[in-house]
């Protein structure tokens, strides 16, 4: 669902008051923070969806990756997954799913957790993803709700995902730019993650289905800051402009852009910009936001990690776009 529908959803539901619950769904993080002791708390989180690669290898790793990315970007370590697959019996060969499961749970042992189980139903329309359960140190958590103004906005990944898939679905991606976008997919944030803990970082998201800016918005308001974005410092993946150019888009981006319309103050922002800036991801990168001192070395040590912009005291827009 759209940012706007869920918040409409979410809207008319009681605040859950615990002590316990440290991180719950009103700053729109990306897990549910549950803390067991001083130093322990369950970092818990589900993210499912429909292929959007033709590989069910690759499509299981890519949904294991962006489920465990939740994890990661609250500054946890995950620990179980636990499947959840729709599957259209009889119009697929089960080993379809059997190569589903198989990229998921080669994903889950990379990143040094197990699959616990999980559980299935038959549906029309294949369907994939995780619940996953992690620890994190209640003390040291990533959230949307600590970015301060001077902070430094990092991205890890590029992006253009939801647009390249949509036109690998047209069959309009050659091979060596399908491969680049799997494997950016693919890639774990672990790595991410722990150098921004090792920073001092304690804000922090991943680029998913609200796109970078629906991303942004949540910290902006959680931390009551405005987010500057520089739209040319912000990376693409290979002939993600290209296409953006030709007229490909999601019905995500386009709930995306409205829900963002009276957020962002969008500047000199083409429509070509709008259209990345709010498309969809699928496993994206970490969006870390860090002390000025503490950027040189934390882009030493994430690859392709990349300053895009900078938190500023709250005015009346969530973000600017320059």
């Amino acid at each position: 669902m759209g940012p706007g529908d869920l918040s409409t959803v979410l809207a008319p539901l009681p605040r859950q008051m615990d002590a316990r619950l440290l991180v719950g769904s009103e700053t729109f993080d990306d897990a549910g923070v549950f803390r067991l002791s001083d130093d322990l708390a369950l970092v818990q989180t589900v993210d499912f969806f429909a292929p959007i690669v033709d590989d069910p290898y690759a499509f299981g790793q890519i949904a294991a990756a962006n489920a465990l990315s939740d994890v990661y970007a609250m500054g946890g370590e995950p620990l179980t997954a636990l499947c959840i697959a729709a599957f259209p019996t009889g119009r697929l060969p089960l080993s379809v799913l059997t190569e589903i499961l198989r990229g998921a749970q080669d994903k889950v042992r990379e990143a040094g957790a197990v699959v616990a189980g999980g559980h299935t139903v038959v549906d029309d329309e294949p369907k994939f993803g995780l619940a996953v359960t992690g620890r994190a140190d209640p003390r040291r958590l990533l959230t949307n709700a600590a970015a301060a103004p001077g902070d430094v906005l990092v991205l890890t990944k590029p992006i253009g995902s939801g647009i390249l898939s949509t036109a690998a679905k047209q069959g309009k991606l050659d091979e060596e730019t399908t491969r680049v976008m799997i494997d950016t997919m693919s890639r774990l944030n672990a790595a991410a993650s722990r150098a921004a803990l090792a920073a001092g970082a304690r804000c922090g998201t991943d680029i998913t289905g609200f796109g970078l800016l629906g991303h942004l918005s949540h910290i902006a308001r959680a931390s009551n800051v405005t987010i500057r974005v520089s739209r040319a410092r912000v990376p693409l993946l290979p002939r993600a402009r290209e296409f953006a150019e030709a007229g490909i888009t999601t019905g995500g981006a386009e709930r995306n852009e409205e829900y963002l319309e009276q957020r962002v103050d969008w500047g000199a922002c083409s429509d070509v910009d709008r259209a990345l800036l709010v498309d969809p991801q699928t496993s994206g990168g970490l969006l870390v936001a860090l002390p000025r001192t503490a950027v040189p070395e934390y882009l030493s040590r994430v690859e392709g990690a990349t300053e895009i912009g900078s938190a500023d005291p709250r005015s009346s827009f969530d973000i600017l776009i320059s």
